[in-house]
């Protein structure tokens, strides 16, 4: 796979398209911490193959998500938290990578999509979900792995990784670290599944590569808006967003 086929056409417009995706994607992952992987498959399945997409977000994903892992002095403590989690991402997105090929399938983004909504909706509306301590582990493993599966089948990693997360109760800023080091988990993940299935060739990480730039411009962008929130404002526009990120996952499996 080259990077022409990556960018269809190769003409200045579709870089221009692909390239203001990233910014956007960025822009929302500043902000609350998720969302880059999602809008960049949603958005660029209009003009290429979803295992196109997966691939092309690679790179972007993981440096972006890498970043948000820090501050590195509270990375041990919260991987300790969420380190069974990470090892069932990796579990269920390679055997979920062998058994389902690429990421493909309309039917898969409209699940994805209603689970967001779903989800949104509890956190506006519902109680507050909260997980004991000594449960963490084992729950961990499970979440990771069903979001593993789901990673392989629709190149988004959010649910039910998010929901999971939150439970946690680790306050504004450890959630969005552990999202940041979740997502790195599962980009990393995603790649080796793309990989067996010959999705991800030298062609398709220089294309890649090519999107950090607008990413890190929109997530720097998005993290000062953060800056600026409160920790209401926040929980409201993080729920907002997830079920605008699942509608639009909805719309797009449902039209696709």
């Amino acid at each position: 796979m080259t990077t022409m086929d990556l960018l269809p056409g190769g003409t200045p417009a579709i870089l221009a398209a692909v390239v203001s995706v990233f910014v956007l994607a960025g822009v929302v992952k500043g902000v609350v911490g998720l969302g880059l992987p999602t809008i960049s498959m949603a958005l660029l399945a209009l003009v290429m193959a979803p295992a196109q997409a997966a691939a092309l977000l690679i790179v972007p994903s993981l440096i972006t998500n890498l970043w948000q892992a820090r501050p590195w002095p509270m990375l041990a403590p919260t991987l300790r938290r969420i380190g069974t989690m990470q090892v069932g991402v990796c579990v269920g997105t390679l055997a979920g990578a062998m058994w389902l090929g690429a990421p493909s399938g309309r039917w898969s983004s409209v699940c994805l999509g209603l689970a967001l909504i779903a989800y949104a909706a509890w956190g506006l509306f519902g109680s507050p979900p909260s997980v004991p301590r000594r449960h963490e582990r084992v729950l961990g493993a499970l979440v990771g792995t069903i979001t593993g599966v789901i990673t392989a089948a629709t190149g988004v990693f959010v649910i039910p990784a998010v929901p999971y997360l939150q439970a946690l109760n680790l306050g504004k800023d450890g959630l969005i670290q552990a999202m940041g080091i979740s997502f790195t988990v599962s980009t990393l993940a995603l790649a080796a599944g793309l990989w067996v299935n010959g999705g991800y060739s030298p062609g398709a990480a220089s294309a890649s590569l090519l999107m950090l730039l607008p990413a890190l411009a929109g997530m720097a962008l998005g993290q000062w808006l953060r800056g600026k929130l409160s920790a209401r404002t926040f929980k409201l526009f993080f729920m907002i967003s997830l079920a605008l990120l699942g509608a639009w996952q909805v719309a797009q499996g449902w039209t696709g």
